[in-house]
């Protein structure tokens, strides 16, 4: 008696093919498996899973650490001496790199769905290992050059972690599709219960994040602070050279409350406004001193130093990228810029009300200041004529002294101490890096009436965190872009962040569990009405012998590629139905064809 069964006809399946083609390079249908995934292929997969996590964490960091990349790129100058945008390739290869990743991760969950073997091509496993290897030289190489940095993380999650959890929930969400159906397709009690184990330990996890989730941003409107004064951080140095005049006049027409400057002492006891130890990359010295152009910036007298432009390097590196806003009346004025000195710029905070904050820089032990550099600091600030109560005083040395001379200064400190401590030592003022204090701290130092200035803030989201955790005062960069920042970026009741969590995991689970219902329900339906589920690339063969799966594909690509010729009939087209003699098959040890 002869049996008949059709056979199926292959229809194009392009988006199959290039997902199976572009991942593993099985473009032709006979090179595809529906097998078990084999474990070599499966530890790949863990490593393109670790990859994707600790590029994700890369990337994120210098998302965040934008607020810092003018500190970043003067550490890389301090180390080579040459001035260049190093996170511009920095960046470059992190997008590159998380973007090819991603795609991979895509791919991989595409195979997972459609029931494909993960068979990963050697060109990408080469890909996924340089990835990771750059990705762990680079968190290695910022561990030991900039690991304060590393800080921004949590607290930049303060501002975007609420945010971030609703992505995370979403994402894992959408991936109880794919979960389910492994689930119900799987013929293993014990895979399932692992499954299903490991998706619902993830999903309760990410329910329960808010619980540790702290932003201060979270909190009643009502209790909000005043908008925390923006002090011009050596000026507006996005929109001028640093520590000049008109990069301070800048600042002054974006209303700041204050200036600060970096202070060195020349060889003839004139201090004036210089950050680099040398002159090298603020000026033409170069040009001027070639054969002292690597010396420090104290070396030289007032004199020298007047002879110096220092803001030609500001148009010709541009090292915000900000040049090409500038008006051509601005570059002209610009390119003249000269050494500014520390009496200039306390004449023109004097003349604005505006206060000022200075860090001092020591001389050289050889240098003929050593030893007075703070009495010549100070005859410089009282020969201005500024006003003593908008000077904010910060080198520790001879403060006492100090006091007794210019009992109106406004004594400031750059180390952290203990309220307790500053109010002893008399003073008023604390300034520090923005990651040096927590929210408890500020909280502390504002009860104890210490007015704390953080620097350097110039992204919003961290000036509006720093505001609602009650700051008084930043140091910025950019105080053009924190100008347009009235009310801080996002403010949120606790009652109605509590709301949001809860419908946001209620709808959550009813996703799940409707997905759950739904594929077990389709797949209980299916099985029941005796019906197998085949891939569209599967032959409707039923034979009394079971074969391997590498025969059933050596008679795929026959069935493919060739005619089909049955026992003791004529050739068939693999179109056309197919009679297969039951017990001549039986009684064979090779396949039919």
């Amino acid at each position: 008696m002869v049996k008949h069964q059709p056979l199926q006809v292959y229809e194009r399946q392009l988006c199959l093919s290039c997902i199976t083609g572009i991942y593993g390079c099985r473009w032709k249908r006979y090179q595809r498996s529906h097998d078990d995934t084999t474990k070599w292929e499966l530890l790949w997969s863990l490593i393109l899973l670790l990859t994707f996590c600790l590029l994700l964490v890369w990337f994120y960091f210098w998302w965040e650490a934008h607020n810092d990349y003018s500190e970043f790129n003067w550490f890389l100058y301090n180390r080579s001496g040459e001035w260049s945008d190093g996170t511009v390739p920095i960046l470059a290869t992190t997008a590159a790199g998380f973007t090819y990743i991603a795609f991979l991760i895509v791919l991989a969950l595409c195979h997972v769905a459609l029931g494909q073997q993960l068979n990963l091509h050697w060109l990408h496993k080469i890909g996924v290992t340089a990835a990771l290897l750059t990705t762990i030289i680079g968190v290695i190489s910022v561990n030991q050059t900039w690991a304060q940095e590393w800080d921004v993380i949590p607290i930049s999650l303060q501002a975007t972690g609420p945010f971030l959890h609703i992505g995370a929930l979403a994402a894992v969400t959408a991936l109880s599709w794919i979960v389910a159906g492994q689930v119900t397709r799987a013929e293993k009690m014990m895979f399932q219960v692992v499954v299903v184990l490991l998706y619902v330990s993830v999903l309760l996890a990410l329910y329960m994040v808010p619980l540790h989730i702290t932003s201060p941003c979270i909190m009643d409107p009502a209790t909000l602070k005043p908008r925390p004064a923006v002090i011009g951080h050596q000026g507006a140095p996005m929109l001028a050279p640093e520590n000049t005049i008109w990069s301070f006049q800048r600042a002054l027409q974006m209303n700041v409350t204050g200036l600060e400057a970096d202070v060195a002492i020349s060889m003839d006891g004139v201090p004036f406004l210089m950050r680099d130890f040398t002159l090298r990359r603020t000026t033409d010295v170069e040009k001027v001193f070639p054969d002292r152009q690597m010396d420090e910036a104290s070396l030289f007298n007032w004199t020298d130093l007047q002879q110096l432009n220092a803001g030609r390097w500001f148009l010709k590196d541009d090292p915000f990228w900000t040049v090409h806003t500038l008006l051509q009346r601005e570059k002209e004025r610009i390119a003249n810029q000269t050494v500014c000195s520390l009496e200039q710029l306390l004449e023109l905070a004097s003349y604005h009300n505006s206060t000022v904050v200075f860090r001092l820089r020591r001389p050289p032990p050889k240098h003929p200041c050593y030893d007075s550099w703070i009495n010549d600091t100070l005859q410089a600030v009282q020969q201005s004529g500024v006003p003593q109560s908008l000077v904010m005083w910060t080198p520790d040395d001879n403060r006492a002294q100090v006091r007794q001379l210019a009992p109106d200064l406004i004594q400031t400190s750059v180390v952290k101490r203990s309220p307790q401590v500053l109010e002893q030592s008399g003073i008023s003022s604390l300034l520090l890096r923005y990651n040096q204090v927590s929210r408890e701290e500020i909280r502390n130092f504002s009860e104890a009436h210490i007015n704390l200035t953080l620097y350097t803030v110039n992204e919003p989201w961290l000036y509006s965190v720093l505001w609602c955790s009650g700051v008084s005062s930043v140091s910025s960069e950019a105080p053009h872009v924190l100008l347009k920042v009235p009310y801080p970026i996002w403010l949120m009741r606790p009652n109605v962040y509590c709301l949001a969590w809860v419908s946001a995991d209620l709808i959550s689970f009813a996703v799940v569990i409707g997905i759950f219902i739904f594929q077990n329900y389709h797949m209980i339906r299916y099985r029941m009405s005796g019906m197998r589920s085949y891939n569209p690339e599967q032959i409707m063969l039923n034979a009394a012998v079971r074969r391997s799966s590498g025969d059933i594909n050596v008679m795929k690509e026959k069935l493919i590629f060739s005619d089909f010729r049955c026992p003791n009939s004529m050739p068939v087209h693999p179109s056309m139905h197919l009679s297969v003699c039951k017990s001549s098959w039986s009684s064979s040890s090779s396949l039919p064809c």
